[in-house]
């Protein structure tokens, strides 16, 4: 497991996801997705459901970053946001999986650090992704020693409201590399080649692309809009 991950350093991981209520919903696509991305030189895929991540395993030989997407009532976290998610992934065993590790309460009023700590009771070997929307969820996330700290969720929280991780020669990016001690994933709105080596650069440990790649109909959307008068 660790040597897989140890391939993600420096490259490129697509995130292959679609809803329910989008048009490549598909365990199918999915799988298809993920071998599309391989052949364009990903070395990561990051999915969402057990149902998805068993298919792209079957079509790709690469490190998985699981996710499972859920909603639950009165609750704004919906990345991974219980031990019953995290149950479920455990059945395809994902090389990373990644949770919302931002201040916000899970369901049941459960903080952040007491659902790390049953995880790691459970799973003490399961390697942890934290999705966070600011620089301050992250450092908290280093200390509580989530193994990659990822900045998936800057700017879609109540508190990261107005926040672009790209601004400024992604100036967030950078303070949480030189502030926290773990790898840090780039993720959220890296949608040109240009900010994906950019992030490199500065010192990211690997870059997460999805809908620039993997959503055809907000692509579609760009060209269209481009075009109208």
């Amino acid at each position: 497991m660790q040597e897989n991950v140890e391939d993600l350093e420096g490259r490129l991981v697509v995130s292959c996801q679609a809803l329910p209520d989008e048009p490549l919903h598909s365990s199918f696509i999915m799988g298809r997705m993920a071998l599309a991305a391989k052949e364009g030189g990903a070395v990561g895929i990051r999915a969402n459901t057990k149902e998805d991540i068993r298919e792209i395993q079957s079509q790709v030989d690469l490190p998985v970053i699981g996710i499972v997407k859920r909603d639950y009532e009165n609750c704004e976290v919906y990345i991974t946001p219980t031990m019953k998610e995290i149950d479920e992934l455990m059945e395809v065993r994902p090389e990373i999986i990644a949770l919302d590790a931002t201040d916000r309460l899970r369901p049941n009023g459960l903080t952040l650090d007491a659902f790390v700590s049953q995880i790691r009771e459970k799973y003490p070997d399961q390697l942890l992704m934290a999705d966070c929307s600011t620089i301050e969820e992250a450092v908290h996330a280093d200390e509580l020693g989530f193994d990659f700290i990822g900045t998936t969720l800057v700017g879609y929280t109540r508190q990261s409201q107005g926040d672009k991780a790209e601004e400024d020669d992604f100036r967030i990016i950078r303070e949480i590399i030189a502030r926290v001690k773990h790898k840090v994933i780039a993720e959220g709105n890296i949608d040109t080649p240009k900010k994906a080596k950019r992030v490199i650069e500065l010192g990211a440990y690997c870059v997460v692309v999805g809908s620039a790649i993997t959503r055809p109909q907000l692509i579609t959307r760009a060209f269209a809009r481009s075009l109208e008068k």
